[in-house]
């Protein structure tokens, strides 16, 4: 299978200070990579190097094919903007190009009514924020979705289905994602692949040996289990 994103000895620094060193992965059509790691361990910067938003070393090979969505782990907006979701989603539709059609199959997929878009930004609940970010990110019909742990405000129902979500869109429309997270029970449940960052060792293989507790212990310095729990 070709893969759509090929990464060879990634190295992000900082004033002379290693975040990421001698990273290597590639990620294919549908598959889903989640990226553990204490904090620290170079997550989100991580994120913004496949981005090409910040400097780094080694090698970065997208597919010519790729399309790429990012949904950020917060957003800097001042939130008590007189903007409501559509008008959001309406900027970045006129921006590419795109029909109202296409709002309303993105909308629908996430599960935004017309009355959440028509609600001030300001006044979305946690998990209607988020679910307005993923909203946001599909809209140009991308092939890849980066996500900064996507769920990092949200009560845990409300996590559980955008996890869901998220899960469904790789399996109906073959979308690669690459998701950081910290609920390891999340990540032995969704992903196909786990992508495990600390300072000094890098792991990358498949969920059953990256959560196994050895390697976890070697990633995080410390016995660190965690609870699977059947989602439903």
């Amino acid at each position: 299978m070709q893969n759509i994103l090929t990464v060879k000895n990634l190295m992000v620094s900082f004033d002379g200070r290693a975040v990421i060193r001698n990273v290597s992965f590639e990620l294919a059509k549908a598959e889903c990579i989640a990226v553990i790691g204490p904090n620290g361990s170079g997550k989100t910067v991580l994120l913004r190097a496949l981005l090409g938003t910040i400097p780094s070393e080694g090698n970065i090979v997208w597919g010519e094919e790729a399309r790429i969505g990012y949904v950020p782990q917060k957003i800097d907006a001042d939130r008590h903007l007189p903007l409501n979701l559509l008008n959001l989603l309406c900027a970045k539709i006129n921006i590419l190009g795109l029909t109202k059609s296409e709002l309303k199959v993105v909308s629908d997929t996430v599960g935004l009514t017309p009355a959440i878009l028509k609600t001030p930004i300001g006044h979305l609940s946690g998990g209607q924020f988020q679910k307005a970010l993923i909203a946001f990110a599909l809209l140009g019909n991308p092939n890849v979705i980066l996500f900064d742990e996507p769920t990092a405000s949200l009560d845990q129902l409300t996590e559980e289905h955008v996890y869901e979500l998220v899960d469904e869109l790789r399996e109906r429309r073959g979308l690669s994602v690459i998701l950081v997270s910290h609920d390891l029970s999340i990540v032995s449940q969704y992903a196909t692949k786990v992508l495990c960052l600390n300072k000094e060792r890098v792991y990358f293989g498949p969920p059953h040996e990256a959560l196994r507790e050895e390697t976890l212990q070697k990633l995080y310095g410390a016995p660190h289990k965690y609870h699977h729990h059947d989602h439903h």
